[in-house]
């Protein structure tokens, strides 16, 4: 099947099934439709200033698609334990002296957390910032896959392979774990890490592929791309800035500073 690829609008040929190691184990139905997520774009476009005007008319139906991205997700515990140096200070005077006394605390934190579908874009071509950005995903609503979900739509097979993206959710699960635990160490002055491990055990990995809205834009030769959440409806993406607009706007702004620099001017000249 002859298409576009959803991530940069180039012309690409389909092969092949969503089948054997490809063959995902659930997936989380589009929600929004694809007038819902024109309208959402049409309204991220809105108030928008310094967008060019001529930036709008240039958008069309025929430029978003949907496409299921495929996504690792990740089970597992963490056994951490983690020393902290903290400090508390107390500040006081009398009618000769200030003083000051700084007080050091040793603090130990063990314990063990548990993470449940935690999220790894599985394709090299999509921007992985562009996927957390329009996180989270209500995983309560994905369901066993099956192939007339697709119906209408793209679908990725994931070329980035579960062991290297485990590499990503790992780190953003140790810094979940890292944060969880910086948040008993409340009432001191200073906490600092002193040494940290964080061990992930009882991992799973699951399949699953992910509902979004890609839109690709070209304007004065430069593509820009939209990602929209197909569950929530949340939108990311970057808007050109009309180079006109932009200096009048500034002009604006920098005469506006001038006069009320003036104005303080005038008034200091009566006090």
């Amino acid at each position: 099947m002859a298409t576009l690829c959803p991530y940069c609008g180039s012309p690409v040929i389909v092969s092949g099934k969503l089948s054997g190691a490809f063959r995902p184990d659930y997936v989380i139905p589009f929600k929004v439709s694809k007038k819902e997520a024109q309208d959402a774009f049409l309204q991220f476009m809105r108030k928008k200033p310094l967008l060019p005007k001529d930036f709008k008319a240039l958008h069309t139906n025929d430029k978003m698609e949907g496409v299921y991205v495929p996504f690792w997700l990740y089970d597992c515990d963490t056994d951490s334990h983690i020393r902290y140096r903290a400090t508390r200070i107390r500040t006081w005077s009398d009618s000769n002296y200030r003083y000051t006394k700084t007080s050091h605390f040793l603090l130990t934190r063990a314990g063990r957390l548990s993470f449940e579908r935690v999220p790894a874009d599985g394709s090299s071509k999509m921007d992985d910032t562009y996927m957390e950005a329009i996180e989270p995903f209500d995983y309560r609503e994905m369901v066993d896959f099956n192939m007339p979900y697709l119906a209408g739509y793209s679908a990725e097979k994931y070329d980035v392979d579960p062991k290297m993206a485990s590499y990503h959710a790992n780190e953003r699960i140790k810094k979940s774990t890292q944060s969880q635990f910086a948040q008993t160490t409340g009432g001191y002055s200073t906490v600092n890490t002193q040494s940290m491990n964080i061990q992930l055990v009882n991992g799973k990995t699951r399949y699953a592929l992910i509902p979004v809205w890609m839109i690709n834009t070209t304007y004065n030769g430069k593509k820009y791309t939209f990602a929209l959440n197909g569950q929530t409806g949340k939108l990311v993406g970057e808007l050109p800035i009309s180079t006109k607009k932009s200096i009048g706007w500034f002009g604006l702004v920098a005469g506006a500073t001038a006069l009320a620099g003036t104005l303080i001017s005038v008034l200091m000249a009566f006090l």
